[in-house]
């Protein structure tokens, strides 16, 4: 307790000194480092747990004046203007402005254990099985029918032997998966693409699925099991939730942003 009081009576002093005497600890190529910076530096530094570094006012003097050169080095070579410095700065620009607006509404956000009850029963969770005949980025019509028409043909002979799944996914699907049977594990509904989805919820286990399609290619699915709302991780259910309600604010906040903004889409051009 007593090293507790002394280390507050420290920063406390610190703060005083600070207060009545602001003045300039370094000049850095032309840049005066004032006192007021260097303390509020030195004390979110020690907020950090250095291993085998100590951390003093002294070394975070000298942390401020590394980093003032290597920002001096990095602006002398114009890397304030490299598209790739400029684009993770803008990226900073983006998520910094989203945050300042958003900070408020965003800490709101509540989810119930009722809410993950009511959720988990429009969106159980599901183990599945693919084979998946996988479609290029840009596909050519050749290409999809050439991809639907296997998945067909495989579709037609192993739902004739269910108990063939493992082996026929083995041979066939194009996914990483495919060597161990086609197994996905569990997987929430938001791990899994709308129409994957789509195409299991309801479906009971060994159910096997004709071939549907999604961005990655056609798959032909079976149910290995679904589980109950009693076995499901809560945690991670209610961080789902909250990411769609957070989501939801952020579409909405962007949707007020647009309506003053100056768009022209070329929806032509997309093709």
């Amino acid at each position: 307790m007593r090293i507790l009081i002394t280390a507050c009576l420290i920063f406390a002093n610190l703060s005083l000194a600070n207060e009545k005497d602001d003045s300039v600890v370094a000049v850095v190529n032309g840049k005066k480092i004032k006192k007021s910076t260097l303390y509020k530096y030195h004390q979110d530094n020690l907020k950090f747990v250095r291993a085998q570094k100590k951390v003093t006012l002294e070394s975070s003097l000298n942390d401020l004046i590394n980093r003032i050169i290597g920002i001096d080095k990095a602006r002398s070579n114009n890397l304030h203007k490299d598209p790739i410095v400029v684009n993770k700065m803008n990226d900073i620009l983006y998520h910094a402005q989203i945050s300042k607006d958003l900070e408020g509404e965003l800490q709101k956000i509540k989810v119930s254990d009722k809410e993950v009850k009511q959720h988990y029963k429009n969106h159980p969770e599901y183990r599945t099985a693919h084979i998946l005949f996988r479609l290029p980025a840009n596909p050519t019509e050749e290409d999809v029918k050439n991809a639907f028409e296997k998945a067909v043909k495989v579709h037609s002979e192993v739902v004739k032997k269910p108990d063939t799944f493992v082996d026929y996914a083995v041979r066939f699907s194009q996914s990483s998966t495919g060597i161990d049977g086609g197994d996905l594990g569990y997987l929430p509904h938001t791990r899994l693409s709308p129409e994957f989805y789509e195409s299991i919820k309801g479906k009971k286990k060994d159910t096997i699925i004709a071939p549907f399609r999604t961005q990655y290619g056609f798959h032909i699915v079976k149910i290995l099991g679904e589980k109950t709302a009693e076995q499901i991780n809560t945690d991670m259910y209610k961080k789902i939730i909250y990411d769609i309600k957070r989501d939801k604010i952020v579409e909405n906040y962007f949707d007020n942003l647009r309506k003053k903004a100056k768009i022209k889409v070329y929806k032509n051009k997309l093709k």
